[in-house]
C-alpha cells in the first residue's frame, strides 16, 4: 500500500511521529540528492501537515504521492471524510503561479482518469502557497467530480478542507484499498517515449490490459524472431499491423528499447516523430540530470536521442552515400506504408541527391542496405491502413513486391489482417503476395485503440465517416459516451471550446487538411509551415505553440503524434456531392476534381489522420462560406455539415 508514497500513515500515527522521523522516510526513499532547500521544504511541510492532522482524526495522509504517467510526486494526498485532497505546496511562494496551478491540477486530472480508485470520489487539487494572501475557497465541481483548483495560504488549508468535507457529502474511501488499486494511464507518445526511454515497462504506460496485453504479445513475438535470426544466422522481415491509435509507435518503441538493452549494435530506425520525440527526449533527459544534481547538455542529450531515433531519409541517404554494412541490425520503420515507390525515390535521388542512376524503391533499397549483413538482421515495418496520404507513398504493396522479388531467402512473418483491403492500394492485395512463404499470426496485428482513453470506437466511426456511411457512423458514435464531439460554424466558438475543455497542461490544438488553402480567409494559413518541435512542445506562453490556436498543423505534421482536445477545420477540398465524397484539390484560383483513385485515397486518408488525432474530444469546424467567393460557395460547406450531425456529432451551440 505504501509502495505509492514515500511515507503513509493515520492523522493519530503522523501527529505522534518525530518531524524527524518522517523527514528520515523521505529522504531514504528518495532516488536523487536531496538539496538543504528540498529538506527545508519537507520539513516546514511536515510540520504544517501534523497541525492539519490534529483537526482531522479520521483522514490519512501520504506524502510524496507517486503519479507514475507524469513520472512525479504530488506533495501530499490527504483521503478525509470521502474526499481526495491533492496538496502541491510552495513553501515560501508570496503568490499562486499558473504553472503551480496546473501542476496541482495536472496531478488530480491523472488520478480522476487513470488511478480506478479515483474514478468516483471527489477530488480536490489545493495549492499551497504558504506565504501568499489568502483567497476565497469556494468548491466549484467539474462534471466528472473533479474540484477546481482551491488556492491557499498556510493558514487556509485547514479551513479549505474543513469546508469542501462540509460541503460535499462522500462515503467513506478505505485509504490503504484506495491506494492500492490498479492505475491503467494513457501516456501520449511523447510521454510514452520519455517513459520507455527511462526503463518503464510497456505494460506501466498503458491504461488498457488488453491493450498491453496486446502491445506485450507484439513485442514477444518480435524478440522471439530476433533471438532466432541471431541464432540461426538469417534475415527476417516482420509486418505489424494496426487500427488508427493501436498504439503502433509505441510498439515500436518498445521494441526499440529492448534491443539498445539488449545489444549495443540494435539500434532501431523511425520516421515521422523523429523531431519532436527527440527533442521531447532531449529536454526530459536534461531535467532528470538536474534533479540529480548532474550536468548533462541538451547537446549531448540531444546527440543520446538520435542514437535510439533515427530519421528515415537522413538513414537512407547514408547508406547511399557509403555502401557498408549498416550498423544496425534490427530496425524499426513505422509509418512503413509511408514509405516512397520507385517513381518517386528515383527522382528524388536524381534532382535532390544527384543520383541520376538510382532505380530502387524505399522499401527495396532499405532492404538492399539491411541486406549488407553477411549473419542477420531482423526489419519490423509498423503499417496503418488507410494512412498513406502523400503522392509517391508506396502502402504495404512495395514491401511485399520487394520481398518477393528480390529476397526470397528472407523469412516473412506476416500480421493475419494483411488480407483485408484497407493495407493495400486500390483494396487488393498484389500478386507477389501469394509467391512468399509466410509465417502469418494475429500476434501482430493491434486491434485494441490505446490512444484515446475514453473512446476505443472512435477510429471506427471516423472510418465510418470518411467512408461515407452514415447510418453506420450513427450506431458507433452511441458508443462515444464519454468523448465529446461537437460541430460549429464559428471558428471563435470552436476555439473558446477547446479553451473551456482543456484543463490544467491538457494540449489542446487546430489542425487541417494540407490543402485547405480556401481557409485562408479566415486566418488559418495552412501554407505557413509551423515547426512541430515548437508547436507540440512549447507552454501555453509561447504563441507559436498549439495552445495559441493560431497555427495550424496538418496531416503530415500530425500522424503519429496526438493532443488531448483537438479542433479539426474542414475545408471544401473534401466534400459532399450526390450523397458521397467529392475529392478536390485547389491550383490556381479555383477547385479541380480528383479522378485520380490513388490521389483520392490519399485526401480520405488525411481526413482519417486529422479526426483522429484527439485523445478526449474534438470539436469540428465547418465554415459557411461566402456568396461572393466563388471557390467558397456556402454549398460547397452545407453538405459537409448536414452529412455530420447526420452522423450523430452533436451540434455546439
Amino acid at each position: 500500500m505504501l509502495s505509492r508514497s514515500y511515507y503513509g500513515a493515520s492523522a493519530a500515527n503522523l501527529v505522534r511521529a518525530s518531524p524527524a522521523t518522517v523527514l528520515g522516510e523521505l529522504v531514504t526513499h528518495h532516488t536523487f540528492a536531496v538539496d538543504q532547500a528540498q529538506r527545508n521544504a519537507w520539513q516546514a511541510e511536515i510540520v504544517h501537515l501534523q497541525e492539519v492532522a490534529k483537526a482531522l482524526p479520521d483522514s490519512f495522509f501520504f506524502l510524496e504521492f507517486a503519479i507514475p504517467r507524469m513520472g512525479k510526486r504530488a506533495d501530499a494526498v490527504i483521503v478525509s471524510g470521502g474526499q481526495i485532497f491533492v496538496i502541491e505546496y510552495k513553501v515560501g511562494a508570496n503568490d499562486y503561479q499558473k504553472h503551480a496551478i496546473d501542476q496541482v491540477l495536472d496531478y488530480a486530472l491523472d488520478l480522476k482518469n487513470f488511478h480506478e480508485g479515483s474514478h468516483s470520489p471527489t477530488i480536490v487539487p489545493i495549492l499551497v502557497a504558504t506565504e501568499a494572501p489568502p483567497r476565497e475557497s469556494k468548491a466549484q465541481a467539474w462534471a466528472d467530480g473533479l474540484i477546481c483548483p482551491i488556492l491557499a495560504n498556510h493558514a487556509r488549508l485547514l479551513p479549505a478542507i474543513q469546508e469542501v468535507c462540509t460541503s460535499h457529502k462522500s462515503q467513506a474511501i478505505d485509504p490503504e484499498a484506495w491506494a492500492a488499486s490498479s492505475y491503467k494511464p494513457t501516456p501520449t507518445i511523447v510521454e510514452a517515449a520519455q517513459a520507455l526511454y527511462r526503463g518503464h515497462d510497456v505494460r506501466e504506460i498503458s491504461r488498457s490490459e488488453a491493450g498491453a496485453e496486446n502491445l506485450s504479445r507484439t513485442a514477444e513475438y518480435v524478440t522471439k524472431v530476433i533471438e532466432e535470426a541471431k541464432r540461426r544466422s538469417v534475415k527476417a522481415i516482420c509486418f505489424v499491423t494496426g487500427v488508427p491509435g493501436s498504439g503502433k509507435t509505441l510498439a515500436g518503441l518498445n521494441i526499440a528499447t529492448e534491443r539498445m538493452r539488449a545489444s549495443t549494435d540494435e539500434h532501431a530506425v523511425n520516421g515521422p516523430l523523429v523531431a519532436v520525440l527527440r527533442a521531447a527526449l532531449a529536454v526530459d533527459e536534461v531535467d532528470r540530470a538536474n534533479l540529480k544534481g548532474a550536468a548533462v547538455s541538451k547537446k549531448d542529450a540531444y546527440r543520446h536521442a538520435s542514437t535510439f531515433i533515427q530519421n528515415i531519409h537522413h538513414f537512407r541517404d547514408e547508406c547511399v552515400r557509403i555502401a557498408a554494412v549498416p550498423r544496425e541490425r534490427v530496425v524499426v520503420f513505422d509509418e512503413a506504408q509511408r514509405a516512397w515507390n520507385r517513381e518517386q525515390t528515383s527522382r528524388f535521388m536524381r534532382e535532390k541527391r544527384g543520383h541520376p542512376d538510382f532505380n530502387m524503391s524505399e522499401p527495396q533499397f532499405l532492404m538492399s542496405v539491411m541486406d549488407r549483413h553477411q549473419d542477420w538482421c531482423v526489419v519490423v515495418c509498423l503499417v496503418g491502413g488507410g494512412q498513406e496520404i502523400n503522392t509517391g507513398e508506396a502502402g504495404l504493396n512495395e514491401w511485399i513486391t520487394a520481398v518477393a522479388r528480390n529476397y526470397p531467402n528472407w523469412q516473412v512473418h506476416l500480421s493475419d489482417r494483411l488480407t483485408q483491403a484497407d493495407y493495400f492500394d486500390g483494396g487488393q492485395s498484389p500478386n507477389s503476395l501469394t509467391e512468399i512463404r509466410a509465417l502469418v499470426s494475429p500476434a501482430l496485428h493491434l486491434a485494441t485503440s490505446v490512444r484515446s482513453f475514453r473512446a476505443e470506437a472512435l477510429s471506427e466511426f471516423v472510418g465510418a465517416v470518411v467512408a461515407g456511411e452514415a447510418e453506420r457512423a450513427l450506431l458507433l458514435h452511441g458508443k462515444l459516451i464519454n468523448y465529446p464531439l461537437v460541430i460549429t460554424r464559428q471558428l471563435e466558438a470552436a476555439r473558446h471550446w477547446l479553451r473551456q475543455q482543456a484543463r490544467g497542461s491538457e494540449r489542446i490544438g487546430l489542425v487541417t487538411s494540407s490543402n485547405a488553402v480556401r481557409l485562408k480567409p479566415i486566418g488559418l494559413h495552412v501554407k505557413a509551415k509551423i515547426d512541430p518541435t515548437v508547436w507540440f512542445l512549447a507552454d501555453k506562453t509561447d504563441v507559436r505553440s498549439s495552445f495559441a490556436l493560431e497555427d495550424v498543423a496538418t496531416e503530415f505534421d500530425i500522424q503519429g503524434l496526438e493532443l488531448d482536445w483537438v479542433g479539426v477545420c474542414w475545408d471544401a477540398n473534401f466534400r459532399r456531392e450526390k450523397n458521397r465524397w467529392g475529392h478536390y484539390s485547389f491550383r490556381g484560383a479555383r477547385w479541380e476534381r480528383i479522378n485520380d483513385a490513388i490521389r483520392a485515397a490519399y485526401l480520405t486518408n488525411a481526413y482519417r489522420v486529422l479526426l483522429t488525432r484527439a485523445r478526449q474530444g474534438m470539436v469540428i469546424y465547418v465554415p459557411f462560406g461566402s456568396d461572393i467567393d466563388d471557390t467558397r460557395r456556402p454549398s460547397f460547406y452545407e453538405g459537409i455539415y448536414a452529412f455530420l450531425c447526420e452522423c450523430g456529432v452533436t451540434e455546439l451551440n
